[in-house]
């Protein structure tokens, strides 16, 4: 069973703020733990993006070399 509540921020905030401590020490946790799984992915994401790529001249000489090596392994 899963049930859907839509609540405010202002709301949310006066909940957070009557947890006890050991429940709002989870709270927080479970809170900065997500956000660093979003950063890591963020960060690998500016990573990839800002890679160096092959050019065509690049990627033609590589097709040209695979296309001479499978020749000379099937010969």
């Amino acid at each position: 069973m899963q049930l859907q509540v839509d609540i405010e921020f202002d709301q949310l905030v006066q909940l957070a703020k009557k947890l006890p401590s050991k429940q709002w020490t989870k709270l927080k946790q479970e809170v900065e733990k997500q956000q660093s799984a979003d950063r890591s992915v963020s960060e690998l994401e500016t990573f990839l993006l800002s890679a160096p790529t092959f050019s065509k001249k690049q990627l033609d000489e590589i097709t040209k070399t695979r296309k001479a090596i499978n020749q000379w392994r099937t010969k």
